[in-house]
């Protein structure tokens, strides 16, 4: 009995952790797609290329944990940004820089297509408004336009 109990804990373990298909939420920007977790990522890449901006950083567990035997849903952060952008975010905000790079979601769902999603830059500004003002105000609105631009892109094929 007690080796039937270690198999099947060993096997629930070892399935898919899939959380579910990213959900809607307040100041993000959440897009399905029909295509693949690889498609939606090179798509992405390719749209925030063409669009002026930079892949400064990426991570993703998806590849580590399959070097470790573990099998997880397709999943990358992008952390998109410039040095255009990060002047004039400095000029208004120091504190600002610490959200820089904004980040990009892919994320693989259980039907095997993917989900581009990202917190609006315009959220994720928010908070240094009261120092950076209309200014960065402004920049973050210039950055919600570019990373739309971006899903759109990514999304249609048409970078």
């Amino acid at each position: 009995m007690f080796r039937s109990i270690m198999f099947l804990s060993a096997f629930v373990f070892s399935l898919p952790a899939w959380a579910g298909d990213l959900q809607p939420r307040d100041g993000w920007a959440v897009h399905p797609t029909t295509q693949t977790h690889d498609a939606l990522t090179k798509a992405v890449k390719a749209a925030v290329k063409s669009n002026g901006l930079i892949v400064v950083t990426q991570a993703g567990p998806t590849k580590a944990a399959a070097n470790r035997g573990i099998t997880i849903p397709g999943n990358r952060v992008i952390g998109v940004f410039n040095n255009d952008f990060a002047v004039r975010v400095l000029e208004t905000s120091t504190a600002a820089m610490i959200e820089a790079p904004i980040r990009i979601y892919v994320t693989e769902n259980e039907d095997g297509t993917a989900t581009l999603s990202y917190k609006l830059p315009s959220h994720v500004m928010a908070p240094y408004t009261d120092e950076g003002g209309a200014a960065l105000a402004a920049i973050a609105q210039e950055l919600d336009a570019a990373f739309q631009a971006i899903a759109k892109a990514a999304i249609t094929g048409s970078h």
